[in-house]
């Protein structure tokens, strides 16, 4: 399934979630005419007791994430650096495994016809399966009323979108050839071709320039980073949630879709999304609720006389 159908997916089913109940984050507009201003004005609404996201919340928190997931590179401090240079270590190290590891999954495919439904089955769970288990775990929250399980799905679904967009910009820029691109008998090759070269397409219409990162390791990875971050109070949960994305990530080598260095790349890219996602949950919840507990700061936008004028309203408690 297309990428561009899976989020239609998911944005239908937060849809679904976001009409049930809470109130997390709420704008006001305001249509006021007095010296010929307009206001509009963005109150904050504290979370409490794990009130459920509405759409307010929601699009306010992937538009952040979007664009921090986005501009980071052009932010990096001394330690992003360091964490960035031992990551390209290591994808370089794993570089010359790419095409010996990739030769021996075809091996043990052709041996193991057992492997081969197992492979595909599990492969499948990563793609548009994913999405309804991801859905079915949120819609099991909302009727059982826990508000934390619906978040947490709704906090999942911005790690897929998020992570998807950055590993789609990644294949194109990168235009890295996938192994099934090559047919039987001809050893393939791990090539960047770059943006420019034209499309490569197999005979379902796939792209075969498309390898680099993994999709499929980078939003499993984004979904269970969110899981695991939120109920790491429970060790079962992280240990099923990073065990499920590791199996599908190796799926995509037995299955002859990517080489070693695209699942590493794609992990790498999806944990760091999802712990994105999370850290910003959980800094709008804490600013929000000590605005409630203080004083209320909010956002004002004045348009007068053909210009806009940005401002801040504190209003003491």
């Amino acid at each position: 399934m297309k990428p561009g159908i899976k989020v239609l997916l998911i944005l239908i089913f937060n849809f679904l979630l976001l009409t049930s109940d809470g109130s997390t984050l709420h704008y006001k507009g305001i249509f006021n005419k007095t010296n010929e201003t307009n206001f509009i004005h963005i109150d904050s609404i504290p979370f409490q007791n794990n009130q459920l996201l509405n759409f307010n919340s929601y699009f306010i928190l992937l538009g952040q994430n979007l664009k921090q997931e986005f501009t980071k590179p052009f932010h990096f401090t001394k330690k992003d650096w360091g964490n960035f240079g031992k990551y390209a270590v290591i994808t370089i190290a794993l570089s010359f495994a790419d095409e010996p590891v990739q030769q021996a999954a075809l091996r043990l495919r052709n041996r193991n016809t057992a492997l081969n439904i197992i492979s595909k089955g599990v492969t499948n769970f990563g793609g548009i399966n994913e999405i309804f288990t991801v859905a079915g775990i949120g819609a099991y929250g909302l009727i059982t009323g826990n508000n934390k399980l619906v978040n947490t799905t709704l906090l999942s679904s911005q790690a897929y979108i998020v992570s998807g967009a950055m590993a789609t910009v990644l294949k194109l820029l990168s235009g890295r050839t996938r192994p099934s691109y090559y047919p039987p008998g001809v050893e393939a090759e791990p090539r960047f071709l770059g943006p420019f070269h034209k499309s490569l397409n197999d005979a379902n219409g796939s792209h075969e320039n498309s390898s680099f990162p993994s999709g499929h390791s980078t939003v499993a990875f984004a979904v269970a980073a969110v899981f695991a971050s939120e109920y790491k109070d429970n060790p079962v949960v992280p240990v099923i949630a990073y065990s499920a994305a590791s199996l599908i990530s190796i799926s995509r080598i037995t299955e002859n879709k990517h080489w070693v260095t695209d699942v590493f790349s794609g992990a790498v890219l999806g944990y760091i999304s999802g712990k994105l996602v999370v850290k910003n949950y959980h800094r709008l919840k804490k600013y929000s609720s000590v605005a409630q507990k203080k004083d209320l700061i909010s956002f004002k936008l004045n348009y007068s006389f053909g210009h806009l004028e940005p401002g801040i309203v504190y209003q003491f408690r």
